[in-house]
């Protein structure tokens, strides 16, 4: 698959709440990073994405969910997109709209080695925690608790689905 397509795909998947779909994009050693992730190999990536989306399902399923992706480009083993979605968070049931930029490398198959994506963690941080959010949002011991509480969350998810995709 050329890596224009794997983009398209993976966000086509995910806007479907597909985690089946969405693996078929990613290489085997493939690492995901972001505010709230730092994970290697497809087993955790995409436990991830599968936790993410029986989460989505559980706080109200596609009625309560909307991803919107553009500006996707690909140049040789590199990609980048934009994406935008509409979710409630699970662990406080707060409407959070985030705006994130993805970077891609992949490999010579088109399946997606690195991901790494951004989004300003103060602006999500009020949407999705409130007023510690709003208080502390900027602050590293905020960013690390919640990290720490992913991982933790993805650790568990795992340990009930240890191949990662349901």
């Amino acid at each position: 698959m050329a890596p224009h397509d794997t983009i398209e795909t993976l966000y086509a998947a995910f806007a479907r709440l597909d985690p089946q779909g969405m693996s078929a994009c990613y290489a085997d050693d493939t690492t995901f990073d972001d505010e709230a992730f730092s994970l290697r190999g497809k087993r955790e990536v995409m436990g991830m994405w599968t936790m993410l989306a029986e989460n989505v399902k559980a706080q109200g399923g596609p009625s309560a969910w909307r991803l919107e992706w553009s500006s996707v480009k690909a140049d040789g083993d590199r990609g980048r997109a934009h994406w935008e979605a509409w979710y409630r968070f699970s662990a406080t049931g707060r409407d959070v709209h985030n705006v994130i930029d993805a970077e891609f490398r992949f490999d010579p198959q088109g399946r997606i080695v690195t991901h790494r994506d951004r989004f300003p963690f103060w602006r999500w941080s009020r949407q999705a925690l409130g007023t510690p959010g709003l208080l502390l949002g900027w602050s590293p011991m905020l960013r690390t608790k919640v990290r720490q509480r992913a991982a933790g969350n993805l650790a568990r998810w795992l340990e009930k689905h240890p191949d990662g995709v349901v």
